[in-house]
């Protein structure tokens, strides 16, 4: 019995001093000097840190909707749809889904559709608005920042181009489609 608490005692001073001992020497090999000054210097542009202190690249220029709107293509518009066709129906029968049914949307009264609980903040939104080619393309765009609030849980389709055509595709899902802004 002896015997074995020898070997495991061994087996465990073996063990750290190997342990200790590569430590040791792999300080002496990777040894790092601190620096004067800690930290990292940050190349800053001309004019200062007040200058380039919150200034945000400059946005790229959108065309406005309506000249966009008159190259739109509402099949390719069609196909970019159907991401949301979870949420909504696109047919006559104005059906609601998750989110109201998308016939006849264009200059409709936000918060309007029959049969749908909206938010509050929609409804409210549609009391001063109506679904024109500029507000679809901002909700398109970003629905929380044109409407706080709302129950809407998309983010928002970033392409100008792609908001174009699915706006021209909902313009055509109407009896009678609303006419096209000049450009």
């Amino acid at each position: 019995m002896s015997l074995e608490l020898n070997k495991i005692a061994g087996a465990l001073l073996g063990t750290l001093t190997f342990a200790f001992g590569v430590g040791f020497i792999s300080e002496l090999i990777f040894e790092q000097e601190s620096p004067e000054k800690p930290g990292f210097e940050v190349a800053v542009a001309e004019g200062g840190a007040a200058e380039g202190a919150g200034a945000a690249a400059p946005a790229e220029a959108v065309e406005s909707i309506a000249v966009r709107l008159a190259k739109a293509d509402p099949a390719k518009g069609e196909t970019v749809a159907k991401a949301c066709a979870g949420c909504h129906s696109f047919d006559n029968s104005g059906a609601n889904k998750v989110g109201p049914g998308l016939w006849n949307v264009v200059n409709r009264v936000p918060g309007s559709h029959e049969g749908f609980q909206y938010s509050p903040a929609m409804v409210e939104f549609g009391k001063a608005n109506v679904w024109d080619y500029d507000h679809l393309d901002h909700f398109l765009a970003q629905p929380k920042a044109l409407v706080a609030g709302t129950k809407m849980g998309f983010a928002g389709i970033k392409k100008p181009d792609d908001r174009a055509a699915v706006i021209a595709y909902l313009r055509s899902l109407s009896d009678s489609p609303a006419a096209l802004p000049a450009p």
